[in-house]
């Protein structure tokens, strides 16, 4: 497998996860970033056996149960739903309809024994978290449309017991929408964020932890490179250093939810603070 920077021309990618593989659409025409699938999310997927240490059941024996925010190719969501878990891959309407949908639907067949299900909704985060509904089968948030409840097939919802979101940070308006979203998702949840981005512009991205720190009460750990390269190597990714390491994968936190995990902090990769600046 190449790294994502490589294969943007290639309308259909085959991803290998496991011993899974995975057919994928995918879009670069410009039109729109999350039709594509970019280095973070796909370093993310890859690291997930990895980061995910524990089974994917959680108490009462049902699968655990994560969403996804800017699910895009649906790789991510895919690759979680095959260890296991129950998935909810959001995005916006035109990402869904373009490449999203398509390739969930394409790759239930792909998906191994013993997988979670996985499902499709539109989350817009510009919309208040107080105009959200999960009891729709299509749409939690969207400026176009007024959710209206649904009963027949069982809807994932929350409680969560994890949020991932990757290559989210890219432009300084959509900051405070993504994250009023994450906040509003791990107060109903309590469950942690893996938030996987490439550092393009470091003053963007460090306005992006201030903001989840002051603002909005996370506490921030990055995941040491280290490990993020042994989870590479697990994938039989040979790639040169330099071709990821401009990825970081940091775990959120809400401070009023509970205590992070001290055994994500990196040490050996970055000073010992909160975050990086």
């Amino acid at each position: 497998m190449q790294p994502a920077h490589f294969t943007k021309h290639v309308p259909l990618l085959q991803l290998p996860f496991l011993e899974s593989q995975f057919s994928l659409t995918q879009l670069d025409n410009g039109k729109h970033n999350g039709t594509a699938v970019w280095l973070g999310g796909q370093t993310l997927a890859l690291s997930l056996p990895f980061l995910l240490a524990t089974k994917a059941k959680s108490k009462g024996d049902r699968p655990k149960r994560a969403i996804e925010l800017g699910s895009g190719t649906g790789f991510t969501a895919l690759a979680l739903c095959s260890l296991g878990w129950d998935v909810l891959a959001t995005d916006t309407r035109h990402v869904i309809s373009a490449v999203l949908q398509t390739n969930i639907d394409r790759n239930r067949g792909n998906l191994p024994f013993g997988s979670g299900i996985i499902q499709v909704r539109e989350l817009d985060w510009t919309v208040d978290p107080e105009n959200w509904t999960w009891s729709h089968p299509s749409v939690v948030a969207s400026q176009d449309t007024q959710p209206t409840s649904h009963s027949g097939e069982e809807l994932l919802g929350p409680h969560f017991d994890l949020v991932l979101t990757a290559d989210t940070v890219y432009i300084p308006e959509l900051l405070t929408p993504l994250l009023r979203s994450l906040n509003a998702i791990c107060r109903i949840s309590s469950c942690p964020v893996y938030l996987a981005l490439e550092r393009r512009d470091s003053r963007l991205v460090d306005d992006a932890f201030r903001q989840a720190d002051d603002t909005w009460s996370f506490s921030l750990q990055r995941i040491p490179n280290k490990k993020i390269s042994k989870a590479l190597l697990k994938a039989r990714c040979k790639w040169e250093k330099s071709e990821w390491e401009g990825v970081e994968i940091w775990k959120f936190v809400l401070q009023s939810a509970s205590e992070p995990d001290q055994a994500d902090v990196s040490t050996s990769d970055t000073p010992s603070t909160k975050f990086l600046l």
